[in-house]
């Protein structure tokens, strides 16, 4: 199993976004800084969600388990339902993308357990005119 810890940031909200999203399992670690352009802090959180699906779908893993400190994108998933009618193609497509998995999780956690990927959120914000990276 690999465990998936993302976050999204914004420098303004809407601002210079990033995404964030740290890999452990298996004896293997990935990280990823992705600038996103400008949106709100919101959107740069579902963004960072979807990159991380993409990024597991790609690599092939079958189980993984997703922990974010967005209690919004959380509930969003656990629910299935998103109030904001802004965010629902977001949702929806990071759904499909979560139903291509052999078993997938998601656990809120506190800020306080995700600082990789908030650090890695944070330096795609400052990165925002380069590509994303992978250490």
């Amino acid at each position: 199993m690999f465990e998936v810890y993302i976050d999204g940031a914004s420098a303004g909200n809407p601002g210079p976004s990033g995404a964030g999203i740290f890999i452990k399992g298996e004896g293997e670690v990935f990280r990823y800084s992705i600038p996103l352009g400008v949106m709100s802090n919101h959107e740069a959180e579902y963004h960072a969600f979807i990159k991380a699906l993409e990024i597991c779908i790609e690599k092939g893993f079958k189980v993984v388990s997703f922990r974010t400190d967005s209690q919004l994108v959380n509930a969003a998933v656990e629910k299935e339902f998103v109030k904001n009618k802004l965010y629902a193609p977001l949702l929806e497509k990071a759904l499909i993308l979560a139903g291509q998995f052999d078993l997938f999780f998601m656990k809120w956690i506190p800020s306080s357990e995700n600082k990789t990927a908030d650090d890695l959120a944070r330096k795609a914000v400052r990165d925002n005119d380069m590509k994303g990276t992978e250490n």
